[in-house]
């Protein structure tokens, strides 16, 4: 039988204390990996630690930073280097801001880049040398699915993340040649504290409630329900295992089979 053994690994996942990437922690954890959580809130982190550990006897290590501070960005960069060298990177983090295109202002779009791009390429830039001096190396980014059908009222997160897409396919040319695969996931509709955060958005402009508006959601998904985020990260333990080592440059939707596009 098949099994999915990251043992001896390091995996480093943002924005872990919750949410998608809490959720590729954990099952990273039970893997097998050691893991790093990063996270802006220190308490989160503590408690997200206490979950893992509870479930795996693997090394937890956590960093709390702001990823949309370059003091932070640098100060996570050293502290990774006193835990080890990770082999595994996912990238995650939180939404910006809900609204329509001409609800945002120029500072939305500027948060918006330091939210989604900027941290993504400040630390693949850390982490790849030494992915180069092994040899070996796994980067995932989550996405969305918004990069193949826009979602109305997130403008910022439909435009921007779409260039993460350009980073995967790049990154899979220039550092697949040196043993290191670089994939993207499209999460679908996932329950996270930032779907309930829509959903909430929803339902003051349509006047339903929060429960209604998270049926609305589910509805044109085949499958008829929300994502979990364990769901993301069992695709990302796939992904960083020798199974799926001749995936490179992809960009995989996990959506319940919701989105409409052929390709």
């Amino acid at each position: 039988m098949l099994t999915i053994d990251l043992s001896g690994r390091l995996a480093f996942t943002t924005a872990s204390s919750k949410g998608i990437g809490f959720g590729v922690a954990r099952t990273l954890a039970k893997a097998g990996a050691d893991v790093v959580l990063l996270s802006r809130s220190e308490e989160n982190l503590k408690k997200a630690r206490e979950k893992i550990k509870a479930e795996s006897d693997v090394d937890v290590h956590y960093i709390a930073a702001d990823l949309t501070k370059r003091e932070d960005l640098e100060r996570t960069v050293k502290e990774l280097e006193d835990i080890g060298e990770p082999d595994t990177f996912f990238f995650s983090t939180g939404g910006p801001k809900p609204g329509y295109f001409m609800e945002m202002s120029m500072e939305d779009w500027e948060k918006a880049v330091d939210l989604l791009l900027y941290p993504a390429v400040y630390l693949t830039r850390a982490l790849v040398p030494a992915m180069k001096r092994r040899g070996f190396g796994r980067i995932v980014y989550s996405t969305s699915v918004a990069i193949k059908e826009p979602i109305p009222n997130i403008a910022l997160s439909n435009v921007v993340r779409i260039s993460m897409a350009g980073l995967v396919r790049t990154l899979a040319k220039e550092l697949g040649p040196k043993g290191i695969t670089v994939n993207g996931i499209m999460p679908g509709i996932i329950r996270t504290d930032r779907m309930i955060q829509l959903a909430r958005d929803r339902a003051e402009r349509e006047g339903k409630t929060v429960e209604e508006a998270l049926r609305e959601y589910a509805r044109p998904i085949p499958l008829g329900r929300l994502g979990e985020p364990e769901e993301i990260g069992y695709l990302v333990a796939f992904l960083a295992s020798e199974l799926g080592a001749y995936i490179n440059g992809a960009m995989i939707p996990v959506d319940g089979g919701r989105l409409n596009s052929v390709f």
